[in-house]
């Protein structure tokens, strides 16, 4: 008998897309789809379950097919269709709660992977240059998904402690990036004019949703020779983009302004529904972030297809032409950002863009 691979929050495109990948491995005997919402696209061959992760139910979805492998991606820092903030967070830390309650009594569950993301880390102005996965944070995020992220992990490192017989993987993904993607960074760079922090260019990286989908697969299955396919990792693409770098590959025009008004700015974006600007990502847009991707290279084997700089041009292409010409105005600030920056330690979070 093959696996069976249960996915949770497959309404979403990020999910289907990796429902629909997974099937094709042929170590993969049954996928079981779980998600509250009816999707919207296709899932191939997967059986759907339409269970809110939040219930109990969720145990007797586990008990029903004898699920082995159980692949956690209903966490997200966007509400799907009309939800609220509200709504993300319950299902973000009391769907994992719940998920996690049921994986401990199953018998059958071997191995868990969740999804979750850098922001874990924060952004500080005393941060070090590049985060890895044993470095704590100068400041805990104080709310919004990042926050999310932080609880999600800590109830996951306990259910670790209490069923050590169950291989764990939890996967820090940088922004994701994509013709598909809908993150509150992708809303944030849809805009057609980027509000800025006046006197900071921060360093930003990036994964494509296409190695997402593979790093997810990849730990999903038993580890090959020579990797281990349990613990924390990093996944980012190779290099970083300044902000400044992002705004002329896109086209598009920056307003540079003090901290406080862009605080307000991103309060009357969120109060109009254009995009969840919120405390944690104003910081992001502050400080930026950077980490270390060594363990995912050295120990979990993954490398990803795309750079950060590669992520961003294709996440560019798939928005369209913005106000001002990309490619002139990209090549003078490139020279001038390459004059000025300063890498951090790791080696392939610090090579050039370029």
């Amino acid at each position: 008998m093959g696996k069976v691979v249960l996915v949770t929050g497959v309404a979403r495109q990020l999910g289907g897309r990796f429902v629909r990948r997974i099937q094709r491995d042929p170590e993969v005997d049954r996928v079981i789809a779980v998600d509250a919402a009816m999707p919207e696209h296709h899932l191939g061959g997967a059986d759907f379950v339409q269970a809110d992760i939040r219930q109990p139910a969720i145990a007797r979805v586990l008990a029903e097919y004898a699920v082995d492998t159980v692949v956690h991606m209903d966490v997200s820092g966007t509400a799907l269709g009309g939800g609220s903030r509200g709504s993300v967070k319950e299902t973000n830390v009391i769907g994992t709660m719940q998920l996690l309650g049921a994986c401990q009594k199953s018998p059958t569950v071997k191995r868990l992977v969740v999804k979750s993301s850098t922001n874990v880390y924060g952004s500080a102005p005393r941060d070090p240059a590049v985060f890895t996965e044993t470095t704590p944070p100068k400041s805990l995020p104080s709310g919004g998904f990042a926050k999310d992220a932080v609880e999600v992990e800590g109830y996951v490192r306990g259910f670790a402690r209490r069923r050590p017989d169950v291989a764990v993987c939890v996967l820090r993904f940088a922004n994701i990036l994509g013709p598909t993607a809908d993150t509150p960074l992708t809303e944030y760079f849809s805009l057609p004019v980027l509000p800025t922090v006046f006197g900071y260019d921060p360093r930003l990286q990036f994964v494509h949703e296409d190695d997402v989908i593979e790093v997810l697969r990849i730990a999903s299955h038993d580890p090959v020779r020579g990797t281990l396919n349990s613990g924390t990792f990093n996944v980012a693409g190779d290099g970083v983009l300044l902000l400044s770098q992002c705004s002329r590959r896109l086209g598009r025009p920056t307003v540079p302004v003090l901290l406080p008004a862009v605080t307000w700015a991103g309060t009357a974006l969120r109060t109009v529904g254009l995009t969840d600007f919120s405390p944690e990502q104003v910081r992001l847009l502050t400080h930026g972030r950077v980490v270390s991707t060594a363990q995912m290279r050295e120990t979990l084997g993954f490398r990803p297809k795309y750079t950060t700089a590669e992520a961003f041009a294709d996440f560019a292409s798939s928005r369209g032409p913005g106000l001002l010409p990309p490619e002139a105005l990209a090549k003078a600030v490139d020279r001038i950002a390459g004059l000025s920056f300063v890498g951090g330690d790791d080696k392939h979070a610090t090579q050039s863009a370029n």
